[in-house]
């Protein structure tokens, strides 16, 4: 999709997709700070200047000077860059850490599409005798039918309506806590985080910001490279604010009670409403990653020439094999199967974030800009680079630990989804 068009308009809305890319996702932010306070908004506002900032030294790296001083773009992707890095020793390790990362990040968009399915229809429903879990099935069967996907063409005409949706949906849910102005609980907001759930909050934050995987083919399709910088600056700066805004107000207008997907705090006349129209979006969401996910499995283990692991997907006519078109039914299934048995939104949303969001977003390319252009880079470049990689992973351990503590004792306690 990124590929097909190269005018600036098409350009800044693929941008704004690559920068809300889990624009779903912005419906677990008041949880976050429910258990941050002040900082969980410190921390929406810091994650979108590092993500900023490691987006384009990501970009930098694709780059090296030739004889004459310029700079010449010798590598086309992130496993490009991770290659070079690992390079002369080990040439292809990078690129299989960068597609692993990248295969469990798109995977789990996938999975987290479909737990927010069930629980919005769930909560939208509660009277029926339809559980959560059943409900994820039902949303699963209207998903089948991507595993026949070929190209993202039919997609991309749904994406601009997606995202136009998603912006209503926000519109009306921050008209509603605007009409409880006067009762919000400022006094709720506090500089206490709870120590505990906090962590799972940093990688919902980071979550909903990872972006770097799309970011050298938008940069490498766009009319004027050099205004990259300048579309970064801009949309991270609307990032910030309208998650911020989302997440504080929301959080204001429900306080303690706040759930972990913000539309189950609306009233029952308006959430069904809002809930079918989420559920339709996020339908229409699930294939940009599940066609992401498949073609990078594809690529890595049945089309990587002699290397590959196993034979093509395709025949030579081009069409799809039927073992291959099972595969991706089976991974249309395995992302439903985790939905029934792992369906917490907002501890999924943090393993994630933790795992494989700081990872592509935070440590890799803080590293990968130390390893290549460490002898062009200035004192503060390297101390920022090192700073991030140490906090990146010092949040990225934390929240990975205390999300799998979260879900450990969900099951323990048999906690609701």
């Amino acid at each position: 999709e990124l590929c097909e068009h190269k005018t600036s308009s098409v350009l800044l809305y693929k941008a704004m997709l690559c920068l809300f890319p889990q624009g779903m996702f912005v419906l677990g932010l008041p949880y976050a700070i429910l258990h941050g306070g002040y900082l969980g908004l410190f921390l929406i506002i810091f994650a979108a200047v590092v993500c900023c900032y490691t987006g384009k030294i990501l970009i930098s790296c694709l780059y090296e000077e030739n004889e004459d001083g310029q700079l010449v773009r010798v590598r086309d992707s992130y496993v490009d860059i991770a290659n070079a890095c690992c390079a002369p020793r080990f040439p292809t390790l990078g690129g299989h850490v960068v597609n692993v990362a990248q295969i469990i990040e798109l995977v789990m968009t996938c999975i987290l599409y479909v737990v927010v399915s069930g629980n919005l229809m769930y909560n939208s429903f509660p009277n029926l005798p339809v559980s959560q879990r059943s409900w994820a099935i039902i949303a699963t069967a209207a998903l089948l039918p991507c595993a026949f996907l070929k190209n993202l063409k039919a997609v991309s005409k749904f994406s601009l309506l997606c995202t136009l949706a998603h912006f209503v949906i926000n519109i009306l849910v921050i008209a509603y806590c605007l009409s409880r102005a006067r009762d919000w609980a400022w006094d709720k907001v506090k500089f206490y985080i709870d120590v505990k759930k906090f962590p799972i909050s940093i990688g919902i934050i980071v979550f909903s910001y990872t972006s770097q995987i799309f970011l050298p083919s938008l940069e490498g399709n766009m009319q004027k490279p050099s205004e990259f910088h300048c579309m970064m600056n801009w949309t991270h700066i609307a990032a910030c604010i309208l998650k911020g805004l989302f997440a504080l107000v929301a959080y204001l207008t429900w306080a303690d009670e706040t759930k972990e997907v913000i539309t189950d705090n609306l009233p029952s006349s308006i959430r069904a409403i809002v809930n079918i129209f989420l559920v339709a979006k996020a339908l229409l969401s699930y294939p940009l990653p599940f066609f992401a996910a498949v073609e990078v499995l594809e690529k890595t283990f049945f089309q990587d020439g002699g290397r590959a692991f196993f034979p093509d997907c395709y025949g030579g006519d081009g069409r799809l094999k039927s073992w291959g078109l099972s595969l991706r039914c089976a991974l249309v299934v395995f992302t439903m199967l985790m939905a029934i048995y792992v369906p917490h939104f907002a501890l999924l949303m943090g393993l994630t974030g933790s795992l494989t969001g700081a990872g592509l977003c935070f440590l890799l390319p803080s590293l990968f800009h130390l390893k290549l252009l460490w002898r062009k880079l200035l004192w503060h470049q390297v101390f920022f680079d090192v700073a991030i990689f140490v906090i990146g992973g010092i949040c990225s351990i934390s929240g990975f630990i205390h999300s799998v503590e979260g879900l450990i004792e969900a099951y323990k306690y048999n906690l609701p989804d």
